[in-house]
């Protein structure tokens, strides 16, 4: 599959400026006093690649020009020019192979890039020109022209050297000789004549971030071809109008790649990728939206407000902060040159983008937002400010906004969301956030290959993100080549040493066998959720469930078995403390050393506390360890792509570790612990003596836990059974919260195996007040509710009651 679009279609930063989608009202404005459509067009096209009238000498913009200086410029310098050439650069040779074309020719869209935009050393140098002009033929002639066939991976032959060679056209097109742009314009239409099918496979429809890819591609050949039919059909790629629109990127899907009603973004069938493919068809689709707005191919689908509600639904609670998280990012998390603030930063232009001709409902709404993002990114991002991550284009739209005193910045969102479609929950809080990766039978544990995500074994078996507004860089700062790969936050593994992944051509992915992944939200704020554990490659088995309640986040687990003989963990945490952290562990009131290789046995733990991340609550003690340590690594050892591959330079950081040890071959293990983000020591051992929620069930059947406080019971049946008055007939997540005279509750299948659930409630109920129309309720003394949860997919549905 597509090795990433990865580099060139995700970096906002230096050498990928260009990528960076347009100032803000250049997509509706006319940059050309022609009355000529494609030259309108074309003025537009060009004015989102470099930023369109901005000040130079603005000091706001320095960032971005230098980093586009500096990238463009040590590109030009290396440019090959000789007669005998075999590449264009030595470490992309041959050009004749499609992974070095593939990367030669955004390369030159960088080059192309700094010579049209204002105020970098390359601009308008006739040298320069030149030297793009003979690269372009070059590359045409030994690798990318229309007599070749496609071989390696289809991705560069029709999505990445395309866009970069389309890119760099509309860059040139007035310098271009008509025989050169004729050449190139009729390569692109071999490799992509349409958006609506795969090449190399004409019987595979494109979906999601593909299609729109090649909407854009298509369209921006139709401005460089001065055909209309060609810009037509780029448009209706968007809808699908060759196919009854059935895989429009403006629908809600049930299955498979795009948009969930729920919020949830799947590509490649299985993966949850938010973070990059769904950006990727945010800024696309949302490019070519603003780029034909006016025009007589301008997008009228009127199902694009689909795309619209994603910014709310499906990219605002996966952005803390402007970082994009990891649990929905998939591969990308291998990627040394696109962590997750870089993938953030991209994902905020792109929403910035769209504002521009959104309705003001939206508009407003998401510049609030972003605003929010970017400041609160750059106080605390001192060396990666969001200026630094974006280019001009990018910049200039955000400018904007920054600037203007009547749009105020958005909080931190909050509340608790699930995502059923993608087996993803994130429970957001004022000052913290946390996201869980499950993985099902439909969705995917990991997606590996062309050498990327080498060990992303565990990613997918809950592990448990916990994003700090103190500390946002706990997994950007060299996580991912520094962290013990067998002991990821809130997993339960077997300890056995795993072989790399993804080390062939093509991308690959595993789901394992269970079938409950997911769980139930209540009010829009408190939540449940489970997911049975089936190991890969070992007989580990185990029963994990994560209650959030306001500020804490309660973890069970029950029936761990394995009977392989080595030994089952359960990680609390694992975190990372970066370069020389040395923050203070407390246990029980007692810091323990600070040194690095420090270990220890906590059989008896009743609470922890790290300095600077919060607390840790065992309500069972346990058989709990505590390590310190300093570990190094590389990037090269998680990615090998091609065109992704990390560097060799070794990379140190500590970190603080606990951990359950269950011992080899467990039978009906368990444990339970509390996460306490943000809270003080002292606050930490208050919360493990008064208990504010309590666990009351944590067994095969039934885990469940309660906060009288809040009149709060929630739990997680594996089975038929009862807990604390509250009883169901089948399998499910219930949620049951009293308050003053009423009472809400929230019901979920989470395995998607039942038709139809009946609750009964532990009180008396004497009417229904509101209820989804899968609901029905019998009041009394023991009111019983029957939840027609077949056919809903995993999605919460929600009854009031008197």
């Amino acid at each position: 599959m597509d090795p990433t679009r990865r580099q060139t279609l995700a970096l906002a930063g230096a050498g990928a400026a260009a990528t960076v989608l347009p100032h803000a009202g250049s997509a509706a404005a006319d940059t050309s006093t022609s009355t000529d459509p494609y030259d309108t067009l074309l003025a537009r096209a060009e004015q989102q690649l470099t930023g369109g009238d901005f000040d130079a000498a603005d000091p706001d913009f320095a960032a971005a020009l230098t980093a586009l200086d500096r990238q463009a410029a040590a590109w030009w310098q290396q440019l090959d020019t000789s007669a005998g050439r075999t590449a264009l650069w030595p470490d992309l040779s041959p050009a004749a192979d499609p992974g070095m074309f593939g990367q030669s020719y955004p390369r030159l869209r960088t080059i192309a890039t700094a010579w049209a935009t204002p105020g970098t050393s390359l601009t308008g140098d006739a040298a320069v020109l030149a030297g793009l002009l003979d690269a372009l033929r070059f590359l045409h002639s030994v690798g990318y022209n229309p007599a070749r066939s496609e071989s390696g991976n289809w991705w560069f032959w029709e999505i990445g050297a395309p866009r970069a060679l389309v890119d760099t056209c509309v860059l040139l097109h007035a310098r271009l000789p008509a025989d050169d742009l004729a050449a190139y314009v009729s390569a692109v239409a071999r490799f992509v004549p349409d958006p609506d099918r795969r090449t190399n496979s004409p019987s595979l429809a494109e979906t999601g971030a593909n299609r729109a890819d090649k909407a854009v591609i298509v369209a921006l050949r139709g401005l460089l071809a001065r055909d209309a039919a060609t810009l037509a059909l780029a448009r209706d790629g968007l809808s699908d109008v060759r196919d009854g629109g059935r895989n429009s990127l403006f629908q809600y899907v049930t299955s498979g790649d795009g948009f969930y009603a729920d919020g949830s973004f799947v590509q490649h069938d299985y993966v949850a990728y938010t973070g990059t493919y769904g950006s990727i068809l945010l800024g696309s689709a949302g490019q070519l939206i603003a780029l034909l707005a006016g025009s007589d191919w301008a997008v009228t689908d009127p199902d694009v407000s689909v795309l619209h509600e994603a910014v709310d639904r499906t990219f605002s609670p996966v952005l803390f902060d402007g970082l994009m998280m990891d649990a929905v990012r998939g591969r990308a998390i291998s990627r040394e040159r696109a962590p997750d603030h870089t993938d953030g930063a991209v994902a905020v232009s792109y929403v910035l983008q769209l504002a521009d001709g959104a309705p003001q409902s939206y508009a407003g709404r998401w510049r609030a937002a972003a605003k929010g993002w970017i400041l609160r990114n750059d106080s605390r991002n001192k060396e990666t400010p969001y200026a630094s991550l974006v280019g001009v284009p990018a910049l200039a739209r955000a400018k904007a906004v920054l600037d203007d005193p009547a749009v105020r910045p958005a909080d931190r969102l909050t509340g608790h969301f699930v995502f059923a479609g993608m087996d993803r929950v994130v429970h957001r809080r004022p000052r913290w956030a946390c996201a869980l990766s499950l993985s099902s039978k439909r969705i995917s544990a990991y997606e590996a290959g062309n050498g990327e995500n080498l060990h992303g074994w565990y990613t997918g078996d809950g592990m448990t993100y916990l994003y700090d507004g103190d500390d946002p860089d706990a997994f950007g700062d060299g996580f991912w080549p520094t962290v013990d790969p067998y002991r990821l936050p809130g997993t339960t593994v077997d300890t056995r040493a795993r072989t790399d992944l993804g080390t062939g051509g093509g991308t690959s992915t595993f789901r394992p066998k269970n079938a409950v992944a997911g769980g139930a939200v209540l009010d829009g704020r408190y939540g449940a959720a489970a997911m049975e554990l089936i190991a890969d490659g070992s007989t580990l088995r185990a029963k994990k469930t994560w209650f959030f309640v306001d500020n804490a986040v309660v973890a069970l687990g029950a029936d761990i078995t394995a009977s392989d003989g080595r030994t089952i963990e359960t990680v609390v945490e694992n975190r990372n403390l970066h370069a020389g952290g040395a923050p203070r562990l407390v246990v029980d009131g007692h810091r323990k050393p600070p040194r690095q290789g420090w270990s220890a046995s906590l059989p008896g733990a009743r609470w922890a506390h790290l300095e600077g991340t919060g607390g840790y609550v065992f309500p069972s003690g346990g058989p709990l360890r505590a390590l310190r340590e300093e570990r190094t690594g590389t990037w090269r050892a998680l990615n090998t792509g091609a065109d992704t591959g990390g560097s060799t330079t070794p990379l140190t950081r500590r970190y603080a570790t606990l951990w359950f040890d269950h011992g080899p071959s467990p039978v009906s293990a368990s444990y339970a612990y509390v996460l306490l983000p943000g809270a003080t020591a002292a606050a930490t051992a208050v919360w493990s003596r008064s208990r504010p929620v309590r666990i009351v069930a944590s067994d095969g059947t039934v885990q469940a836990v309660e906060s009288p406080r809040l009149g709060l019971l929630a739990a997680h049946f594996w089975a038929a059974g009862a807990v604390g008055g509250l009883r169901t007939d089948g399998p499910g997540t219930v949620l049951v919260r009293r308050h003053g005279h009423g009472v809400t509750v929230a019901v979920a299948d989470p395995g998607r195996t039942t038709a139809t659930l009946a609750v009964e409630l532990p009180f008396p109920v004497r009417r229904l007040v509101s209820a989804d129309d899968t609901i029905s309720v019998a009041p009394g003394r023991r009111p019983v509710l029957t939840v027609q949860v077949g056919g809903s997919r995993g999605q919460t549905h929600t009854a009031e009651l008197a």
